[in-house]
């Protein structure tokens, strides 16, 4: 699955072939309680995070992992939703170009414009994110609604954070309801984490289980062709410091808007 408007340039490598696992509803409704999204540290986010953190949450070989399902799977021109933006979008370099020209005002007349879009709590790291044409300052915490000021949106993304959302279905709806028909949500998954941000049911269930719930929130809140891709299962070596050690697991949680 890709986004409708993916054309990749005629020199792109040919795509990965990845393990797709297809998600099937589970419950007969939506099977969380506000107890699952308690965390340990219900402090204001905004104090949690006030002061910049210029690092990424992901190793390096995870990046790299990131970016060759991105330059295959993210639109190449349109507009891009990043929710829990930070100073990096982990963009493949054509698109990150792009992004950044688009962004400067700086495109030639006959290419396609990409728009990103990012929505985080920390206005510096934002500021310092080049791909950003546009910047929302808003936590999904406190107001778990995507504002109509992002437009009609090809995509969207959010990296390794959804675990952090406390009104994770309010907001996943919110966000469908700003897609284009046929539009793709790609949720990041890994197992890092602030622990005492988390919601409390991530904390207690094992990563296949972390996984099943993220399809139950895209699913719950109206997403179809809901499925898991797993770009790196953590096993082998090349990750860690200085690629010593074993890699960060990374997968995707993604559906598409179908049906208005």
């Amino acid at each position: 699955m890709a986004s409708p408007s993916v054309s990749p340039s005629p020199s792109a490598s040919p795509p990965p072939t990845y393990p797709i696992f297809r998600y099937h509803p589970r419950h007969p409704s939506f099977p969380y309680t506000a107890h699952d999204f308690l965390r340990q540290d219900e402090s204001p986010d905004t104090d949690f995070y006030a002061a910049p953190r210029f690092v990424t949450h992901i190793d390096d070989h995870a990046i790299r992992l990131l970016r060759e399902y991105y330059a295959h799977n993210l639109p190449h021109q349109g507009r891009v939703l990043d929710i829990c933006s930070s100073w990096v979008s982990h963009f493949p370099k054509e698109l990150e170009e792009r992004a950044v020209r688009s962004a400067k005002g700086e495109r030639a007349a006959e290419e396609e414009e990409l728009e990103v879009v990012g929505m985080g709590i920390n206005e510096r790291e934002l500021a310092a994110n080049p791909v950003l044409k546009e910047r929302i300052l808003q936590d999904l915490n406190t107001t778990p609604e995507i504002p109509a000021t992002v437009g009609v949106l090809d995509a969207a993304t959010c990296v390794v954070s959804i675990d952090y959302l406390t009104h994770p279905k309010e907001v996943l709806e919110s966000l469908r309801g700003r897609m284009k028909e046929g539009g793709v949500v790609h949720l990041i998954i890994s197992n890092r984490c602030f622990p005492t941000k988390a919601v409390g049911r991530w904390l207690r269930v094992g990563e296949q289980e972390k996984l099943l719930m993220v399809g139950d929130y895209l699913h719950w809140s109206g997403w179809r062709e809901v499925e898991v891709v797993t770009l790196c299962d953590g096993r082998g070596e090349g990750g860690g410091w200085f690629g010593l050690g074993r890699p960060d697991p990374l997968w995707v949680v993604r559906g598409r808007k179908v049906g208005g």
